[in-house]
């Protein structure tokens, strides 16, 4: 049985609301392991440090001894749920969703541990679920309820569209509770109606309501909004080790400690003395960003990447130096992104690096310029066009570079 002190930590720091407390406790020191519920939709191809936030406390209570039960929202993923936001969200293909989840399988398990956990797909409950089925639930609960929810309510009280199909959604997620018979759920401060609508189903057939515990919503590298692939502001379990620190280092000094204690194992005590140390300004922000920097990286890669990922962040950004390895982009293999004229090549940068894969998309180079975030040979590029010669270095953001070869002959 786990001492009563170590539970009530463990439920305390790095959460935000336990519903409930009391009976988290009797549950959580009872001879029965403890099923331990948490969701994921596989939206996207990777998951990022918001998704670690609660993955890391489902580890420190499966080393408890408890069951984690990891639920892979293959059918909930394909409405699409818009807490947090204010329109509707992309409805997904089942393909995309298959093809998303592969890469969640994998990266689930670089923080719990594989052997202690169950995995689930909702499609074996739901691949079979019948339009009675559908009618039982959805006859258990009130459109005025559902519309209680933030999000719901501020979208219909400014008339933008609610989609019914987004209304299954935190039925969908609560049936998910009934399903694996959950003892526990886990998710963000932005589920909290959702994983409550859970708990109300549970009781109404005739399980043990489940118990809540709410974790903070992790702030993105803008430092205002939640963490997401959408809004460009993450940082994801595969980026590169360079790619990982240069993010961490990009943080305002606002989020740094917030990381600490979220995504890290530093003792409340060091906690405590970081909060101390910032507020009277007694420390470089940038130095605990580069402790912060380090630790990410070797717990998702290794040491060595780590201390090489620093090193390299001190002399190309902070000493201003060219990196020695830049990678080549040869031209040649990318001729519709080029023209030539007047003499010279001249190239549509957004779509040249975007084809290349150094940027996601030539929207996000359009804006990168736009920012003022690409150089050529040091010079800032204020065109979407640009004349580009064998061997020109292009810096693209803070942290990648490319250097034109073999451009094509004429």
């Amino acid at each position: 049985m786990t001492d009563t002190s170590e539970l009530i930590k463990a439920l305390r720091r790095g959460v935000s609301e336990t519903i409930v407390e009391s009976e988290l406790l009797e549950l959580l020191q009872s001879d029965k392991p403890a099923r331990l519920k948490m969701g994921f939709d596989p939206s996207g191809p990777d998951i990022h440090l918001g998704h670690v936030v609660g993955l890391r406390k489902l580890r420190e209570f499966q080393e408890m001894g408890h069951k984690v039960v990891l639920i892979v929202g293959d059918w909930t993923a394909q409405i699409g749920d818009p807490s947090g936001r204010s329109q509707t969200r992309k409805m997904l293909s089942a393909q995309e969703v298959k093809d998303n989840a592969e890469t969640y399988m994998a990266q689930f398990f670089d923080v719990v541990d594989k052997q202690k956990t169950e995995v689930r797909w909702q499609s074996e409950w739901f691949g079979d679920f019948s339009l009675a089925d559908l009618l039982d639930l959805t006859s258990r609960f009130t459109v005025a309820q559902f519309l209680a929810r933030e999000d719901f309510a501020k979208r219909f009280q400014s008339n933008q569209p609610i989609a019914i199909t987004e209304l299954l959604y935190p039925l969908l997620q609560a049936y998910d509770s009934v399903a694996i018979n959950s003892d526990i759920e886990f998710g963000g401060m932005d589920q909290k109606f959702n994983l409550l609508v859970g708990r109300d189903l549970q009781g109404m057939m005739g399980e043990q309501p489940q118990q809540l515990v709410l974790m903070p919503i992790l702030v993105g590298t803008d430092g205002v909004q939640k963490m997401s692939k959408s809004l460009g502001n993450y940082i994801a379990l595969k980026d590169a080790p360079r790619d990982m620190f240069g993010k961490t280092m990009s943080l305002p000094d606002s989020a740094i400690v917030d990381y600490f204690d979220l995504l890290t194992d530093v003792t409340d005590t060091e906690i405590g003395e970081m909060r101390q140390q910032m507020a009277e300004e007694t420390v470089n922000p940038i130095e605990l960003k580069k402790q912060l920097g380090l630790y990410l990286v070797r717990q998702f890669h290794d040491a060595d990447s780590a201390n090489e990922a620093q090193s390299y962040f001190e002399r190309v950004v902070q000493s201003r130096e060219t990196p020695a390895d830049i990678p080549n982009l040869n031209a040649n293999d990318f001729k519709e992104s080029l023209h030539f004229q007047d003499g010279k090549f001249v190239a549509n940068l957004p779509s040249l690096f975007s084809a290349a894969g150094f940027i996601d998309s030539s929207s996000e180079g359009r804006r990168l310029i736009a920012q003022g975030a690409v150089t050529i040979d040091g010079v800032r590029v204020e065109e979407l066009t640009s004349i580009v010669a064998e061997g020109s270095i292009f810096k693209i953001g803070k942290r990648k570079w490319v250097r034109i070869t073999n451009l094509p002959v004429t």
